[in-house]
């Protein structure tokens, strides 16, 4: 179901809903020109693939492809993060001035019935926590509230679980089945049991969200199309927290510099505010 959330002009509120919900939506956060600077960023990554690029199996022919972490982002979006207007929005919703650029993710579906993106939550794959945590996620394809990605409201604030192996045919197998992380329950056999909430999106609009969130994308059908992007941003009030196996973000000479609850620091992750 959708649900109704404050003007993108009412900050006190959106920063309440943000923090009581995990999610918001920004409509026409990204004008004209700050979307096509987004796209541009968007086709550098796949004209530049990474070592994390990868194609995820699927029960058809359909395209499911994405890209992350890759080493070479900042010479194809330091330009577009430091001219968007996203940073500013998400350090008014935290509160605080403070803001860094983690890392990207691409996503492209189309061709046929691309499978779903089995739920799962960005914390359970991240060393960090905190409140000054978000994830913005760009659409440059209008998607229906049924086809758009879907959040169970509140889990941010709830479990975090093992990650999703996104293996086919089982979504909650367990990424690190000898983790004392509990195994993400079977949400999608159980939608009636979770508050799974969405929003209908065009070009232009922008969805943050914790990464604790449990969430998961809508497959797409023959003749449809999804090209996203999710820019992960974390703040002031953000400290390294320890994850079961090699968990990200993949930054070279991050890992071993920072101890349990340390403030989440690296000088390879762009400052932005």
């Amino acid at each position: 179901m959708a649900f109704d959330l404050p003007a993108l002009s009412e900050t006190p509120a959106l920063s309440e809903t943000y923090a009581r919900n995990g999610v918001v939506l920004l409509p026409r956060a990204l004008n004209e020109k700050a979307l096509a600077e987004a796209l541009a960023a968007w086709e550098w990554s796949l004209a530049n693939p990474g070592p994390g690029s990868s194609r995820f199996k699927s029960h058809s022919d359909a395209t499911f492809y994405q890209d992350l972490y890759n080493p070479r982002v900042l010479e194809g979006y330091t330009d577009m993060l430091r001219a968007s207007p996203l940073p500013g929005l998400i350090t008014d919703l935290w509160g605080t001035p403070d803001i860094w650029f983690m890392y990207e993710q691409v996503f492209l579906k189309e061709g046929g019935e691309a499978r779903r993106t089995p739920w799962h939550q960005d914390s359970s794959y991240l060393t960090i926590a905190g409140a000054d945590l978000a994830v913005a996620w760009i659409t440059f394809d209008t998607a229906s509230a049924a086809d758009s990605l879907e959040f169970v409201r509140g889990s941010h604030r709830g479990v975090l679980y093992n990650g999703s192996r996104f293996e086919l045919g089982d979504d909650t197998a367990p990424l690190h089945p000898d983790a004392p992380m509990p195994r993400l329950p079977d949400i999608e056999a159980n939608r009636d049991a979770f508050e799974i909430v969405s929003f209908p999106v065009e070009p232009g609009d922008v969805v943050l969200f914790h990464p604790a969130m449990l969430h998961g994308g809508a497959p797409t059908h023959p003749g449809t199309r999804r090209r996203t992007l999710t820019l992960r941003f974390f703040g002031a009030n953000a400290v390294y927290d320890e994850r079961p196996g090699p968990a990200g973000p993949r930054v070279e000479g991050f890992h071993g510099t920072l101890r349990q609850g340390d403030p989440f620091r690296h000088p390879s992750f762009l400052k932005l505010g």
